[in-house]
């Protein structure tokens, strides 16, 4: 293994089993999110995004994580490894929202919980992320 892909939705554990087996492997490992999202969380743009990870995978090793499905096919030519990481949704939702926002601002999360609303993070349909987007 010397060049990894690790893939899996949000709250999957990428970051830390990324971290974990970098160290093992002595891999350098880069987080992909911390390349696309610049600061003020500004997407990088899509060409940029996509000329970034050419440069990445030509190295000699390295891991990548991240999905960012618009540029999966760069990463997958080159890498000899990929590991999803597939736990249950529940386990996901729950590390995602523990990592965004407070416990005590998710419903269900407190004796006003009904009160409070669906919380500072809840997006609509029509703010959700565009299908086909880059990351």
């Amino acid at each position: 293994m010397r060049r990894v892909v690790v893939l899996g939705c949000g709250g999957a554990g990428k970051s830390t089993f990324s971290r974990r087996l970098g160290a093992l492997l002595d891999l350098p490992v880069t987080h992909l999110d911390h390349v696309y999202w610049q600061p003020g969380w500004v997407p990088l743009p899509a060409g940029e995004f996509a000329a970034r990870q050419r440069v990445l995978v030509a190295g000699e090793r390295w891991l990548l994580d991240g999905n960012c499905g618009g540029t999966l096919e760069i990463r997958l030519a080159a890498a000899d490894t990929v590991i999803l990481l597939d736990p249950p949704r529940r386990v996901c939702l729950r590390r995602a929202a523990r990592n965004v926002c407070p416990s005590s601002s998710w419903p269900g999360s407190g004796p006003s919980a009904a009160a409070r609303g669906p919380g500072p993070f809840a997006r609509s349909p029509s703010t959700a992320a565009a299908p086909g987007s880059t990351c």
